[in-house]
């Protein structure tokens, strides 16, 4: 694929560069233990761990036993704004990668 082609796959998303530098947190895919054991609370910044450019930042609204509702507000590649996820896709964002995004 060359270059030309690459940027116009990345321009097809809604938000083809996230405002924030989304690549510097790490990628945990849900069947990792550390995404099993994640904990997240009402109120709290997360990120979707096996892609997080794909949903970018966002913010816990409601959780059930399974799930968590999640507003991105488009902060991702995707433009995604509310979208309810299984708890192992949700991490909250490490505390030494909030100064740097």
């Amino acid at each position: 694929m060359n270059l030309a082609m690459q940027t116009d796959v990345l321009e097809s998303f809604p938000n083809p560069r996230p405002a924030y530098r989304l690549e510097l947190l790490p990628i945990v895919p849900p069947f990792f233990r550390r995404a099993r054991s994640s904990r997240v609370d009402e109120g709290e910044l997360v990120y979707y761990g096996p892609a997080p450019t794909y949903y970018g930042i966002g913010e816990v609204l409601a959780m059930t036993d399974r799930h968590v509702i999640v507003d991105f507000r488009g902060t991702g590649q995707f433009g995604v704004h509310e979208e309810t996820l299984e708890r192992e896709y949700v991490l909250p964002i490490p505390p030494e990668r909030v100064p740097l995004l």
